[in-house]
């Protein structure tokens, strides 16, 4: 009787909200610099991207960050962290875990328009004259 009743206020009612996204490949993610090629089960990896944000500006750039760690964790990162250095405040660094390198290779796949203009809000307080700077670093067992 409830999956009647649920069914016909689905169909009445709509949820909102993803009508105006931009879910479409951006592709914007350049392939990842690397000397040795890891194998596809290579990990877990971990993604460091840096950035030089104005003090006064800070609380503005972590707002916009927070919406990249949903997108983030959607895209397959198994955790997500946003780092600020003692030594330096201007310094931040995002970090994200993904399961493994090929993993990791699919997100750069995933990257939606509207994850691009996200990233975009995010990279517009980084105030140096170069891109944040991008580390994958990937465990090692020894």
């Amino acid at each position: 009787m409830g999956l009647i009743a649920g069914f016909a206020v689905v169909t009445r009612y709509r949820l909102a909200g993803g009508e105006a996204l931009d879910l479409s490949p951006s592709l914007h993610w350049p392939e990842p610099h690397v000397v040795v090629e890891p194998r596809p089960e290579d990990g877990p990896v971990l993604v460091l991207v840096e950035y030089l944000i104005q003090a006064e500006r800070s609380h503005d750039f972590a707002d916009a960050m927070h919406a990249l760690r949903g997108e983030r964790l959607r895209d397959g990162a198994m955790r997500w962290g946003l780092f600020n250095d003692p030594a330096d405040p201007q310094r931040y660094v995002e970090a994200f875990l993904v399961a493994s390198w090929v993993e990791h290779l699919r997100q750069h796949e995933r990257v939606t328009s509207a994850d691009r203009q996200a990233q975009e809000v995010a990279r517009a307080f980084h105030v140096a004259g170069t891109p944040p700077m991008v580390s994958h670093l990937i465990h090692r067992e020894w």
